[in-house]
């Protein structure tokens, strides 16, 4: 199996991006490999430069890169040669099982739209994020950025996509799915909440405990977590920076560890025909691995296929 990184990707690329696949392939099962995708002489170079050597990495060479702040649709066709544009090829044509990069988001997820595309019957694919439980599991929470409006049945859908995703990544028998909302009562919230939770409820195959309130983020109320993208990124936002307060304030705490994004490594966008993941723009070596085997391990359990074979029913 290969998974493919856009070594071009990121605020500290090819430096961090080359030393965190060298990182990954280090814990890679045998027969797996990473592709690095970019300017061959330069990754080969940097390659050089740190000192790595692994029979499980290779290069693919792509001439062009899509900088962070260039806007995604014109760079994807103005730069089809792009790591980024490459990449998606590679995924497109089944020669690598799993995609993620650290460069520009917008670029990503356009990529994934217009490439790989949306799974039929999926109204819009979304990202998804990771809540650290207390007991030492995460929880899904989604949406976290993608649509920052939505309507109540994509609400649905994302319930549905996250406890697809708990179940086969996370290995969560029959995940409960909570409605974020400002109060716990069937009658609560905003019009958008409201509606979505009629459809909740009449809904069979998902386990709908109804809505949840940011009390409930971090213990066992709910597996899969269900939002807007704005409010999504708000609550994601805001617990990354428990880790920087403390980290601030010279607390250790192993809990809170969990909440640094270096160890989450990335964020799936789900609902698109492949597996992609992407990072931090100011990803270290660190969260590079973890994003590489983040991917990795949706390449494995198929988790596109189980949500492809579920909007297929």
């Amino acid at each position: 199996m290969k998974i493919a990184l856009d070594a071009m990707g990121g605020d500290f690329a090819p430096d961090c991006t080359v030393q965190g696949a060298a990182l990954a392939a280090q814990e890679l099962p045998e027969g797996t490999s990473i592709v690095l995708v970019g300017q061959e002489d330069v990754i080969n170079a940097k390659l050089k430069e740190h000192n790595i050597t692994s029979d499980k990495l290779e290069v693919y060479h792509a001439d062009e890169i899509i900088e962070m702040g260039e806007h995604p649709t014109k760079a994807l066709s103005q730069k089809p040669n792009s790591s980024i544009g490459v990449g998606f090829g590679l995924l497109r044509a089944g020669a690598v099982k799993a995609f993620s990069s650290a460069g520009n988001t917008g670029a990503m997820h356009v990529g994934a739209m217009f490439t790989i595309r949306a799974i039929e019957g999926i109204i819009r694919p979304g990202i998804a994020g990771f809540m650290p439980k207390e007991d030492g599991g995460f929880g899904v929470i989604m949406d976290v950025g993608a649509n920052a409006d939505c309507k109540p049945d994509v609400l649905l859908q994302f319930g549905q996509i996250g406890s697809l995703y708990a179940k086969h990544v996370f290995e969560i028998d029959n995940p409960k799915v909570g409605l974020m909302n400002l109060g716990e009562e069937e009658q609560k919230g905003t019009l958008l909440t409201q509606a979505a939770y009629q459809l909740f409820k009449i809904t069979k195959g998902i386990n709908f405990i109804g809505n949840i309130e940011g009390r409930d983020l971090f213990n066992n109320k709910a597996d899969v977590i269900v939002c807007d993208g704005f409010t999504g990124n708000v609550i994601l936002k805001m617990a990354e920076s428990f880790f920087d307060l403390l980290q601030a304030r010279q607390i250790k705490d192993s809990y809170f560890d969990r909440f640094n994004y270096e160890a989450i490594g990335g964020s799936p966008i789900l609902g698109v025909n492949g597996n992609v993941v992407i990072g931090h723009g100011v990803s270290s070596a660190m969260a590079i691995k973890n994003m590489l085997l983040l991917s990795l391990k949706m390449a494995e359990s198929n988790i596109h296929l189980k949500i492809k074979e579920k909007f297929e029913e």
